[in-house]
């Protein structure tokens, strides 16, 4: 038996507008997408399954050599469930794994955490890390928004990846053809538990231009190339 990582990594990541797709992004010497396969690979992940638009299957291939790349779709979960089905037909699976490329920073051990939870009887776990703002519910008002009420951040949780399923959990999770920005919602429409574990700040994911330099930045402060 193994444990498998999907990364979906199609997505065109407008949001970064750095004039190509988020996960061909350079990140000090690497793409992005070729830095979360090596944060997978670091965590003993016995095989990658990694989405990417039509155009850039050729090139990410040659980038990632070990890794089994798809085409994938113009949806998240459309790219996710192509993983699967390439995941499935080619592997003995006891864990599947969903991580976004754009948390490319993120430790091994919270791989290792999230298989390990997977592996003592949960059928689906996520990594989420509380939330330190305060929060607050609003409507539209006058001029602006207005305060409805003031949220309780002590039951919050800010959701990372990787998120980790027993097989048969994510084929139940998928079945409804739906789509969502996080497996672990299709999961819970579906009636599937979901435990959460401890996630980590280095998780982040990078979405807007600040967030690549944050990561360039740590990256460079602690000499990895």
């Amino acid at each position: 038996m193994s444990t498998v990582c999907l990364i979906p990594a199609a997505g065109a990541g407008t949001r970064l507008a750095a004039g190509r797709p988020k996960a061909f992004v350079d990140l000090v010497g690497q793409t992005i997408l070729e830095r979360a396969v090596r944060g997978v690979l670091d965590a003993d992940v016995d095989a990658v399954v990694v989405a990417v638009p039509a155009d850039l299957v050729s090139e990410a291939q040659a980038l990632l050599p070990d890794c089994h790349v798809v085409v994938g779709g113009a949806e998240r979960s459309a790219s996710v469930r192509a993983c699967i089905t390439a995941a499935t037909a080619s592997f003995d699976v006891d864990v599947i794994l969903i991580h976004d490329a754009a948390r490319a920073l993120t430790p091994p051990d919270l791989f290792r955490r999230v298989v390990d939870a997977v592996r003592a009887g949960a059928p689906a776990v996520i990594p989420g890390v509380p939330v330190t703002d305060t929060l607050k519910a609003v409507e539209p008002g006058g001029g602006g928004e207005r305060v409805v009420a003031t949220v309780d951040r002590s039951v919050l949780r800010a959701v990372q990846t990787p998120q980790g399923f027993a097989p048969d959990a994510l084929a139940r999770a998928h079945a409804s053809g739906g789509h969502a920005t996080d497996d672990a919602g299709l999961a819970e429409a579906a009636g599937i538990p979901v435990t959460v574990v401890p996630g980590d700040l280095m998780a982040f994911k990078i979405t807007t231009e600040w967030d690549l330099r944050l990561a360039r930045m740590l990256l460079e402060s602690t000499g990895v190339r």
